[in-house]
């Protein structure tokens, strides 16, 4: 059966003259109101007719993020350099997570359908909308953030994994380690492709090359930090130093770690990547590559924000760049030379 207006406003517990005002776009409806009607417009499906209602044209003043889930470590910084950008701006933010699989996308593609939103941030979880293109094609602007899965067709922010990977294996070199082992993520992913090759090019430069029974995928999660690093150590060649691709596995190989009694830094150096929460919390607090996940999130809501005012599409993505912090689980000086590139955790 066909939604109506009096059900979205039944729903919402407003008139059915506030779902009209809010349908087109009036000022005088308060703030908070109108984003409840919108979520309930996409909820039910509603489709307002396109003769009669401003959200027909496409002006909503609202931008829609989908997100894998909200319980990624780093995607609370994420969220608030995006809500940072758009609230400024005097945009609402419509959330939606891919939490319930099928059903999280049913309900994503009834938002897209209702129009509640003029443009998409992407938080891209794996195969999670089929139909980006045709949504894109349609003329839905939308800016990935984090593309794992190198879609070039779309406009995206990231970081530099390349030039990150090569901080890490540059800092572990310098502290005298030289065998060298790696937990990635998965392999697919464009991130660890990135992080695992500029790692492989530092070592490379320093004449040292990767032995590949030190190199062990892993899912981003502790778990498989713990099982890699165990497996190493009941199967694997000596190593003296470990690269782990975030700071979930980094977690993971320290504990393992301990578990067979090798001391961080003194047997074994640990860098992880992101530089969440977590990784000043850790024992030893964890050097890491810092993502500037707030950065990006800016970056991407005022990419989308200028891509709304008519602005061209760009035609590479927006790299912000990644930092080295230095902690205990390397125990490293760093030295002048290393200024330009390294720096120390400052007090918190």
């Amino acid at each position: 059966m066909r939604v109506t207006i009096a059900e979205v406003a039944r729903r919402a517990r407003v008139s059915k003259t506030t779902v009209s005002r809010v349908l087109n776009n009036k000022a005088d409806v308060d703030a908070a109101t109108a984003i409840r009607v919108r979520e309930v417009i996409a909820a039910t499906g509603y489709i307002p007719s396109a003769g009669a209602v401003g959200l027909a044209r496409g002006v909503t003043r609202t931008v829609g993020m989908l997100v894998p889930g909200l319980t990624w470590p780093w995607m609370g910084e994420v969220l608030q350099g995006v809500a940072d950008v758009v609230e400024a701006k005097g945009y609402g933010l419509l959330l939606s997570t891919a939490n319930r699989g099928s059903d999280s996308l049913e309900e994503f593609s009834r938002q897209v359908s209702a129009k509640a939103f003029d443009g998409l941030l992407l938080v891209e979880p794996p195969d999670a909308v089929r139909h980006l293109r045709v949504l894109h094609d349609s003329g839905l602007p939308v800016v990935v953030i984090d593309d794992r899965g190198r879609r070039p067709a779309f406009p995206s922010v990231g970081t530099s994994n390349r030039l990150g990977g090569a901080a890490a294996a540059e800092h572990l070199l310098a502290t005298g380690r030289t065998r060298l082992a790696t937990v990635t993520g998965p392999r697919d992913f464009g991130c660890t492709t990135d992080r695992l090759n500029g790692f492989n090019d530092a070592v490379l430069d320093a004449g040292l090359t990767l032995d590949p029974r030190l190199i062990i995928e892993g899912d981003f999660t502790g778990e498989s930090g713990e099982a890699a690093i165990i497996q190493l150590l009941e199967t694997g060649p000596e190593f003296d130093a470990v690269f782990a691709h975030n700071d979930l596995t980094a977690a993971g190989v320290l504990a393992g770690l301990r578990k067979f009694g090798r001391a961080v830094p003194g047997d074994v150096a640990v860098v992880g990547f992101d530089d969440i929460p977590l990784a000043a919390h850790t024992q030893p607090p964890l050097t890491t590559v810092r993502q500037p996940l707030r950065e990006m999130g800016e970056a991407a809501a005022r990419q989308l924000l200028a891509l709304l005012g008519g602005a061209p599409r760009p035609d590479e993505p927006l790299i912000v760049p990644t930092s080295l912090v230095v902690r205990e689980s390397t125990q490293v000086t760093v030295s002048a030379a290393e200024s330009g590139t390294l720096r120390e955790e400052s007090p918190r």
